[in-house]
């Protein structure tokens, strides 16, 4: 099932949701690798298996290998990272943030994509997982690298759209 077939299942309440989803499918502004490793690491991000299956079939052939496992590798590890920052930072204690993580992330380092794809995929999962220092860090990489502010915007507003819709399709699937 498609992304969009996965969309059109939502309920008439949630047809903003629906439209939102369709318009991240038809973007033409991101780019391929771009838009279809933010539509997986975004899937990812919400542990939601039906929308991760949805988005595997919609970026299917349309990503390579590379870019398909590096969007997967930045929602896995802003899984861990996201809950340990987000800590670290919300902490009364601030002594926390100057201890040593002590987690692997090597795959921050050495994604196998361009550097900037890499961290827009981490921030939009990041800002799905509601993780400030996280989102500081990785917009400011991202400014690095010269991303337009209008491309860092995107990635979050994908990672807003495919949150919701798995929130949404997660609630009705339940009853």
């Amino acid at each position: 099932m498609s992304l969009k077939t996965f969309a059109e299942a939502l309920p008439d309440f949630a047809k903003d949701i629906r439209l939102n989803v369709g318009s991240l499918v038809n973007d033409q502004t991101l780019g391929d690798q771009r838009k279809y490793g933010l539509i997986l690491a975004c899937a990812h991000g919400t542990g939601y298996k039906p929308i991760v299956d949805a988005a595997e079939a919609e970026v299917a052939g349309k990503l390579s290998e590379e870019a398909a496992n590096a969007a997967r590798a930045s929602a896995a590890v802003m899984a861990m990272n996201n809950v340990y920052y987000r800590f670290a930072h919300l902490a009364s204690n601030k002594e926390y943030l100057s201890l040593p993580a002590r987690l692997r992330m090597n795959v921050i380092g050495a994604p196998g994509i361009d550097k900037a794809d890499f961290e827009l995929f981490s921030l939009a999962v990041s800002a799905m997982n509601g993780c400030g220092m996280c989102i500081d860090s990785h917009e400011k990489v991202l400014k690095q690298h010269n991303v337009p502010a209008q491309v860092i915007q995107d990635s979050v507003r994908f990672g807003a759209v495919i949150k919701a819709a798995a929130t949404v399709h997660s609630a009705i699937s339940a009853n």
